[in-house]
């Protein structure tokens, strides 16, 4: 298969959907069990930690949703998309200007996870694009 052609496979969006949940569902069950253990290691409060856990629950759940489905609806697909993109300028935000001074650890965590984030913001943006010149 052309991997130029492959974000317009049927299946593409609806599997980036079902990673990105898999990924986030398991970086909100590390920060919300974690969070006592990495705040010290990362010089960010615990409660910030816990609650970027917490806030993930309900998009994980959305995403997987919407993972299942036969045919995401894109409008969907474009909300999990820019909160994608918004995490991720969030995560800069707390890595380098934001109100905590994180430790090297914390920024290469925040930093890395944020990469992670984008990777799948640009994939679903991707697919998005690509399955909307299928059907015009």
């Amino acid at each position: 298969m052309n991997l130029r052609k492959l974000p317009a496979h049927p299946g593409f969006l609806k599997r980036v959907l079902l990673i990105d949940a898999i990924a986030s569902g398991a970086t909100a069950v590390l920060l919300v069990a974690g969070a006592e253990l990495l705040a010290p290691v990362l010089q960010l409060p615990a409660g910030l930690l816990r609650g970027a856990g917490v806030v993930l629950v309900p998009f994980v759940a959305l995403v997987y949703g919407l993972s299942r489905q036969a045919s995401p609806p894109r409008g969907a697909i474009a909300a999990v998309v820019a909160t994608n993109f918004a995490w991720v300028v969030a995560s800069a935000w707390v890595a380098f200007g934001g109100a905590w001074q994180p430790s090297l650890a914390g920024v290469a965590f925040v930093m890395a996870q944020a990469a992670a984030v984008l990777v799948f913001a640009d994939l679903g943006w991707l697919g998005l694009r690509a399955t909307r010149r299928v059907s015009a």
